[in-house]
This record gives structure tokens, sequence and C-alpha cells, in this order.
């Protein structure tokens, strides 16, 4: 306001709009920044000893749906619901926006975006045309997200918790319910247990984990694999 005020007093009569211009054409810049330092800190010791050494946690429970074709290993994410604590939100639109955009960042991560390297360690996917980012066909059929309501944060800005990167791990929901619908498919060919499944979960690994004659027939040895890469 300090910068606003000598335009203020020249057009005691003008709205907001006619200062806030004649700041800027005469090339007053109304912007502002500022750093925020945790002063509560980040010491071992005193977590140990029963201090949480944050100002607050963020909190959320994702449950995704998914079905997959063992023939092809695609799947189709069919629901998505997820309830985040938020604090008292001061903007409820912005924060489910948020919280959308992260779960579809983290679909991303645990499941489409695969690192590949050369044997040298070169990495080979170096770029969205290299390897599978999420798009619009990705997002839940059914996309449910809900903040949770009566539980203030009395650490946060106005009783708000920041929303960042915490949705991106709910995302992992989709990871572990393609493997369930796997565990399903291997049970139907008489395997049962436990197996090894890695993420990002694409569709080559969701093929190859529901084993059947196929993929038994056409299993690669590592001693005779000579050194190519295929983008996906």
């Amino acid at each position: 306001m300090e910068r606003l005020e000598p335009f203020m007093k020249q057009n005691p009569n003008g709205s907001w709009n006619d200062w806030v211009q004649a700041a800027y054409f005469n090339r007053v810049s109304l912007s502002a920044s500022g750093y925020f330092c945790n002063s509560v800190g980040l010491d071992l010791e005193n977590i140990r000893n029963g201090n949480k050494g944050q100002y607050y946690f963020s909190y959320g429970v994702g449950c995704s749906e998914v079905e997959i074709d063992c023939l092809t290993g695609e799947h189709q994410l069919k629901r998505t619901d997820i309830v985040m604590d938020a604090g008292t939100s001061l903007n409820p639109a912005l924060d489910i926006g948020q919280i959308e955009g992260g779960f579809v960042q983290g679909y991303g991560y645990f499941v489409t975006e695969e690192l590949r390297y050369s044997k040298k360690g070169e990495l080979l996917t170096r770029g969205p045309g290299m390897y599978r980012i999420p798009g619009v066909s990705d997002i839940p059929s059914q996309f449910n997200v809900t903040l949770l309501k009566g539980a203030p944060c009395k650490d946060g800005i106005f009783s708000a918790k920041g929303l960042g990167e915490p949705p991106l791990h709910l995302a992992v929901s989709v990871l572990l319910a393609i493997k369930d619908a796997i565990t399903y498919a291997r049970d139907d060919h008489g395997l049962s247990g436990h197996f090894e499944f890695n993420s990002p979960a694409t569709s080559e690994r969701i093929r190859l984990a529901c084993t059947d004659d196929f993929t038994d027939k056409n299993q690669t040895s590592e001693e005779t694999e000579e050194e190519f890469f295929v983008r996906p």
C-alpha cells in the first residue's frame, strides 16, 4: 500500500484499477517476495524425544478400482475416492484441483513413466517422447475428492494446511489395485503366493505378471540378452 499511496493521493476519486494501472505505467512494482524458514527444524534427536519436527503433517487416504486385460496388459482406472486433510481450507475448489492434479502426477510416477537405462548406465528415456506421461484418458472414470471436515490445523495459516505434493502418494492405490487384480488372474491359473511386481505398472509388466503358456515360452535369459532399447 505504501507504493500505491502516491497514486492514491494524486487521484483520490479513482478506483483500485486506476491506481494499479497508474503504478504499472510509472514502472512501480507492486509485487513482494518472502522466504520462510521452519524454526521447528528436523533434529532427529528431538523427534526421538517426542517432538514432531514439523508444524503439522498432511494426511490423506485413497482407494482405487481398476480393470486389467490379461492378454494385452492394458488396464482401466475405473474409480478413485480420496479424502484429504486440508485443515480449514481457504479455497476448497483450489485445494481439490491440487489434489486431483497431484494424484494424476502420482499415477504417472507409479504406473506409466518407466525410466530405462543402457547397460552403461546411460538414461535412455529422456523425455515424454520416450515414455508415456498421463493423459486425459487416464483420469479415473469416477473421481471423487472430499476434504476432511472439522479438522482445523492450529499451526496453519488461518487453520489451513498446505497441499503441495502429499496427494501424489495416494496414487500408489492404483499400483496396489493392479497388483491385486493380477493376483486374482494368477489364481485362475493355479498360481498363488507372493510374486514380484515392481513400479511402474506398465502394460508389459502387467502382461508378464499374468503368467500363462505364452509368457512362459517368451522369457529371455539375461545372459543371452543383447543391449538394445525399444521405445515403449
